[in-house]
């Protein structure tokens, strides 16, 4: 930030905001020409950066940052899954969801629209999850490079080869992760998508959502016809556009169960504009259960 307010004058602050930083372990940094800062990522798109408390010169950080690995080729979702499975919560439906790195709130947003959730570590063998016998599956969000995400892709596309017939619910990496696996392609974005104020236009009906987002990489979009589809894959039907930069936010399959979106629609603590998806997904469990 500009200035740093070090002694609040607020008459029910019980402490400062340096302290409450402190306490959670949060670093920040004050004294700098945000203004500045804010044109050259606008110029240069996200860059690797450091705050430190050593006594660098501005040239030893500039080393030290320029050391740091590029986001691309980077598949992390290991370093954030779970250890183990468990079920979290009860319902009528039960979801098998890879942890890629799974928000929390995702998972109580579909206890709330009615299913358990099999949390699943992200190297979980296409085969282990259909022996778990879910009603569907979830794929979440997480970090790094979505194409670098090799073992995850290949179970993504045996599990759509084996039962295709299982509804299907992509959030953000899910999003990416299902799209490669079907044979598209993403890339990366000069400064990404962050914060919980992007507009998204369902080209189906034209409702715009106020959504949350948070992820550097995107799907490659393509053409089929006049259809607006995932480039190299007709079967997937874009969806949703980000009115800011016209990128894929969603698609679905036009045969299969199976849907997905780029933002967070379990954002918490909002908006909520697209929680919506998640009573989609449950509506295609109780149709395939059904029949």
């Amino acid at each position: 930030m500009r200035e740093c307010v070090r002694r609040p004058s607020n008459w029910q602050a019980v402490e400062s905001l340096p302290g409450y930083l402190g306490r959670h372990g949060v670093v920040a940094i004050d004294g700098i020409d945000t203004r500045a800062l804010t044109r050259h990522l606008r110029e240069q798109g996200a860059l690797r950066g450091v705050i430190t408390t050593d006594d660098l010169d501005a040239g030893a950080a500039v080393r030290r940052a320029r050391s740091l690995p590029l986001m691309e080729g980077q598949d992390l979702t290991s370093d954030v899954t779970c250890a183990a499975p468990r079920v979290e919560g009860q319902g009528s439906f039960t979801v098998a969801a890879f942890d890629f790195g799974l928000k929390q709130n995702i998972v109580r947003r579909l206890n709330a629209a009615g299913c358990a959730v099999l949390r699943l570590p992200a190297d979980t063998p296409a085969g282990t999850v259909l022996d778990h016998a879910p009603d569907g599956i979830f794929i979440s969000n997480g970090p790094g490079d979505p194409a670098a995400a090799i073992g995850a892709i290949e179970t993504l596309r045996e599990l759509g080869l084996r039962a295709p017939e299982l509804p299907t619910f992509g959030i953000c990496l899910g999003h990416q992760l299902l799209a490669l696996a079907h044979g598209g392609s993403t890339y990366k974005l000069k400064f990404g998508h962050h914060g919980g104020n992007h507009p998204v236009q369902d080209l189906q009906t034209g409702h715009i959502d106020i959504t949350s987002h948070n992820h550097g990489f995107t799907v490659r979009e393509g053409r089929d016809g006049d259809r607006r589809v995932v480039a190299d894959v007709p079967e997937l039907e874009i969806t949703h556009v980000n009115l800011y930069d016209g990128t894929v936010e969603g698609f679905r399959h036009v045969e299969r169960p199976l849907f997905a979106v780029q933002y967070h629609p379990e954002a918490a603590p909002g908006p909520h504009d697209a929680r919506h998806h998640f009573d989609d997904f449950v509506t295609a469990l109780w149709a395939r259960r059904r029949g």
